[in-house]
């Protein structure tokens, strides 16, 4: 998913950048808005899984911490691995969401 958020950025950047003032930007504004529904549906997912992984593993770590066993504690690892690659995700989503809003602020301009 992150590889065509920042394929779609280097398109729209391409068209803002060029000469040619013969765009059609009323069209490319609608077709930039509809990324952007298409990518803030995708950021509420992944926000509510990276929430409920974190939820899981708080759950996790206070059972390993009332009942220490290795099991639990293999299980917290397993799921900080899980965890870490997902908040990093949803970082990347977040912050090329913030960067087509400002695309689409110059879109407007055009």
């Amino acid at each position: 998913m992150y590889e065509y958020l920042i394929s779609h950025e280097k398109h729209i950047l391409k068209l803002l950048e060029s000469e040619n003032n013969n765009c059609d930007w009323s069209n490319i504004k609608q077709y930039h808005q509809k990324q952007i529904e298409f990518m803030q549906h995708e950021r509420l997912v992944h926000l509510l899984v990276t929430l409920f992984f974190g939820l899981f593993l708080m759950i996790s770590f206070g059972i390993t911490v009332m009942h220490p066993h290795f099991a639990f504690l293999l299980l917290d690892i397993f799921m900080m691995m899980l965890l870490v690659p997902y908040i990093i995700h949803y970082f990347r989503l977040e912050n090329g969401v913030q960067r087509w809003y400002k695309l689409s602020n110059q879109i407007e301009e055009n």
